[in-house]
This record gives structure tokens, sequence and C-alpha cells, in this order.
């Protein structure tokens, strides 16, 4: 082990001159993608001492703001949480917390979150994000797959690990109130007496991240993360969010997620932006609205779920100060960046990435953003399509479009891309197949480079012997005025094999019925190609991973029992052969 020091390494300046390369090509893509490379840090690399506390310490702008459901306000500057996260690691230090040691951090979004990742970081230790929408259940796996050490959680939270054994600490924020028995209370943290935080000499692709995927159809794959993948990598992810130093950036994310840490912790402080969160109970766009106004926020990235709810809202007040507006978690549909375009004269930015990766592709400040598509490779990002037949690099058509499933070229050593799956060798293998990640995501790619979503790669199906895109066809759905959501998956048919249905999730004020169902698959048959159509809609509540993901499978295997019971129709289902003029 490298011997500590309390001061910053080499890397800090090289760090630093990538990061300012990257601001200064901002509006540049083509010489930032054709220039710029992730710095070399050296040996020994942490980020939160090398990094945050370089620009942190004696810095009284604001870090981190917290707006609650009342609309009050917490604000930390960038010096109070590089103080108050050294008596953080300096208080689990002296409760046998070291280099290496894997903390689980199940906290809301409240400021003991972001202390408690700095600190444990400044250890040298592994951080365990992990959504307070974890289980029992969950969270024993997780320990157990994760070899936890310490859980840092909320009080009403702690009961979850009850019947969990072993030798662990338990630490519950207690902000006032008496912490169960058998856990230690977090206040006694601010009670520490701490210097600046010594360089644990952590080496670059030393441990920093354990993340647990949603799992969609099984359990939870465990991501590992370097002191270099995520802290360096999201370089990328801050220039596709196009922040800037001085931004106040809120990027609407459960934490617990990858995408919280991306948009909430690295991407924003990366560009020594403002982090600034807003917690409510039931999400209301007006709300919304009134607090990116009031707050003069400048940045805001949100999942297309709260896009689709926003332009259902009054957008007449205007942006306010925002210049960025970006969406992410699932390919956002053309419509809704119509919508907000015509109300807010901005457009949003899609952009693409994996819990295994940082940002791999995205539409980028200064650039055309082309209707549908995801944007472009990001500088530093090798990506590339392969053929799935051949398992080599895709070849474009006539018409330069070239289709396959995105992946990243490890020939190219991407920076920012996971170690692996731990305790996974099969999966794993199949990930890096080739000498590429696969990320199980199909697209196109034109000839300008501009990437589409066409799906994951057990989503597309085959009706009539014709390929379908779910996400093409929901996109045409969600125009219609009634849909907020919809969901398209194969539903068996004797004649064409298989044939696109939709659930569909009604917007508010219309209710489930035959009109409108009419209207729906009306507006399907106009808009799309006849072997696209959707021959059946069901409206539905959709089900969802606990990260907010569509979870296809689950209505794609609700069709099979469906046709396994025979005729039986649900009630809120409507085929077009119930309207004479939808026939044929």
């Amino acid at each position: 082990m490298t011997e500590a020091t309390t001061t910053a390494t080499d890397a800090t300046p090289a760090y630093r001159s990538a990061r300012d390369s990257l601001l200064a090509l901002r509006d540049d893509y083509d010489a930032a993608v054709r220039d710029f490379r992730f710095p070399d840090v050296g040996d020994r690399f942490n980020w939160a001492i090398d990094w945050f506390d370089s620009f942190a310490r004696g810095n009284d702008k604001p870090g981190l703001v917290i707006v609650e459901q009342d609309e009050s306000v917490g604000q930390w500057t960038f010096d109070e949480l590089a103080r108050r996260s050294d008596q953080v690691a300096a208080w689990l230090a002296g409760r046998g917390i070291g280099r290496g040691d894997s903390v689980i951090v199940m906290l809301g979004n409240q400021v003991e979150l972001w202390e408690t990742m700095l600190g444990v970081m400044k250890l040298g230790a592994v951080i365990m994000p992990t959504t307070t929408a974890a289980g029992p259940g969950d969270l024993v796996d997780r320990m157990e797959r994760g070899a936890a050490r310490a859980v840092v959680t909320n009080p009403g939270e702690t009961y979850k690990f009850d019947d969990i054994e072993g030798d662990y600490l338990r630490i519950a924020v207690d902000r006032g109130v008496e912490v169960p028995e058998g856990w230690e209370a977090y206040s006694a943290a601010y009670k520490t007496e701490a210097k600046p935080a010594e360089h644990p000499g952590t080496a670059p692709n030393d441990r920093l991240l354990l993340y647990f995927t949603s799992g969609t159809t099984s359990r939870p794959k465990l991501v590992e993360h370097t002191q270099v993948s995520y802290p360096v990598g999201h370089m990328s992810t801050m220039y596709w969010l196009g922040l800037k130093p001085g931004d106040v950036h809120l990027n609407i994310s459960s934490p617990g997620w990858a995408k919280h840490a991306w948009s909430c912790f690295f991407a924003p402080w990366i560009a020594e932006a403002t982090v600034f969160m807003y917690n409510y109970a039931r999400f209301e766009p007006e709300a919304l609205l009134r607090v990116l106004r009031t707050h003069d926020v400048t940045s805001l990235c949100a999942p297309p779920t709260v896009w689709r709810m926003l332009i259902n809202a009054d957008l007449s007040g205007g942006p306010g100060r925002l210049r960025e507006v970006i969406a992410a978690g699932e390919p956002l549909n053309p419509e809704v960046i119509t919508q907000v375009s015509k109300a807010w004269g901005l457009t949003i930015r899609d952009g693409y990435g994996q819990t295994e990766t940082t940002a791999q592709a995205g539409n980028t400040p200064g650039q055309p953003v082309k209707p549908g598509s995801m944007g472009r490779p990001l500088p530093g990002v090798p990506v590339v399509l392969v053929d799935a037949l051949t398992g080599e690099r895709a070849v474009a058509g006539e018409d330069g479009v070239t289709e396959g499933e995105i992946c990243l070229d490890l020939a190219a050593h991407p920076l920012p891309l996971m170690t692996g799956y731990q305790g996974d060798e099969k999966r794993n293998a199949d990930a890096m197949a080739g000498g590429f990640y696969h990320t199980g995501d199909v697209a196109t790619m034109d000839a300008q480079g501009y990437i589409t979503y066409v799906g994951r790669t057990d989503d597309v199906f085959k009706a009539s012997d014709y390929k379908i895109s779910p996400f093409e066809v929901e996109s045409i759905l969600i125009e219609h005025v009634a849909v907020a959501e919809a969901a398209v998956v194969p539903t068996p048919d004797p004649v064409r094999l298989a044939v696109p249905k939709a659930y569909i999730a009604l917007a508010p004020g219309f209710e489930p019925g035959a009109d409108v169902a009419r209207s729906i698959l009306a507006h399907a048959r106009e808009k799309l190609q006849p072997w696209q159509r959707v021959r059946r809609i069901e409206f539905f509540e959709l089900p969802k991973t606990i990260s907010g993901k569509i979870r296809r499978v689950e209505l794609r295997g609700r069709e099979v029992e469906l046709d396994a019971a025979g005729d039986e129709r649900p009630e809120l289902e409507w085929r077009d052969d119930q309207f004479p003029d939808l026939k044929g």
C-alpha cells in the first residue's frame, strides 16, 4: 500500500486539464471526439481527495441544494461538504472501516447521502449504493455477495436488517430521534475532530463501487466499478449533459441506482456545478415547474416518464433559467421533444448508457438533434455496432445505415467500462465475447453517426415475417392525446404467428372505453406501416422495475398465458376486428 499523504497527488492537474479541454470543446463535437483523451492519473487516484477536495476546500459556493416537499430549502457549500465528509471518514475509520471494506449506503435524497459517499471514498472503502425500496430478501443477497462490512440507513429502514446476521457495523441517521438498539447514531460523526482526510493510496484499478442492477428477468447482476471507471469516465456524462462551472443541475432520479451517481454526484461535481434536488412524495408537474423557476435551475435531466407528464401540464410559464433539458433512462419519443420545443424553445437532448458504463452516446450541446435518435458516440467512448450473426462489426447498407447490437470495442480499452459482473463467470464471458462489451441493445446508425434505438435484443419480435421495434411503434402511439405511456409486445396470432399488442396507460382526463380504444387504433392505422399495425390494445397499469423501467418481459409472458387460456379476452382489451372500419 502506498504511504498516505495529506495532499492530492499529481493526478489533480492532469484531471483538471482533461476536464477543461472538454469544457472548451463543449459546442464542437467533432473536435472533442478527435482530440479528447481521458487523463492518465498515474499510479494512485482518489476522486474525493484528488478532485473534489481540490476545488471544494475554502469554496463557499453551494455544492448541494435540497428542496423538500413543502419547498423548504437546505443548502451546503462545497467547503462544508468537504469538511463534513472528513468527519464521516474519520468516524468510520474509528469503527474499523478501512480501505477495501464495502459499505451499503441506503439513504434518500438527504445530505448524509453525499457526505457518506465522499467519506467512504476518502477511506479507500467501497460504496454499495442501495435503493430504499429494497426489501429484506434483496438485502440478504447484497450483504452476502457484496461482503458488506457496514450499513448506513434511516431508522425507518433498520427493521429490514433484523434477520440479517453477521459482524457488520449498523449506522442509522438519527436527526434528533433515538436509533434502534444495536445501531449507532450517525450524528456522532459531527462531533468528531477531523483534519483533512489523508490520501488512502488507492490505485486506479482498485474497487470503488458495487452496483446491483434492477434485474428485469433474473436476480440482479453485481457490477464492479473502479476508482477511475466512474470518477474519470463520467467526464463523458458531463459533456453530454452540457454542464459548466456554476450551473445548477437537477436530475430526477432515485438514490441507489447508477443514474443518481451519474447525474447527482459525479458529472455535476466534475463540472463544479451545484447539485440540486427536489424531494417530493408524489410527482406533481406544476410543483416541479414552480421549483425550477424559483431556484434558477439551469439544467434538468429527467426520465421520459416525467417528460411525458410535463407535456400534459401547463408549460406556458416558460422554462425559467433552464438552458439544458435532457432525457435519460429509456429512449425518448420524438413527440415529447416536439411539444417541449414548441412550448419553451428548448430541445430535449436524449442520451444512452448503462449501469455498466458511463454515458456512451448522446445528443450533445450545439449539435443538430435528429428526432428519435439518442445521438452519437461520446468523446472517449468507443461505441460500435456488431452484427449478431457474424459477431463482427456491422456493415452499412446501400443507404448508409448500419444495424446491430450497441457494443464497446474492448481493443480500445474503454475506460468507463465496469471490470465485469462479479461472481458470474458465464454472464461476464457472454458480455465480453468476441472482443466487444455487449449492451444487449439493438440500434441503427446512419452515415453521420447518429444512433437510433430499436429495442432490447429480446424485445424485438417478428409479425407476418417483418421485424417490429416496440420503441418505434410506441413512439407513434404516444402522439395520441389519450396515451401517456405505451408498451408494445407480441401476442400470438393463428395467421400471422404474432401481432403487435399495445398496453396503454391513459393520460389524465381519459377513461378506458370503446371510443378511446377505437381512436387509438385508428391513429396507429394511419401512422404506421401495415406490418407494424397495432391489432390489439389493453388499458393496463404498466409493470415496472423499482428503477422505473417497463417490464415488457412480464407483459410478453402475460400474452402467452392469455393465449393458453383460450378465447376469453381481458375486460379492458379491444381488437381492431371489433371495429368494422379498422379491419384488414
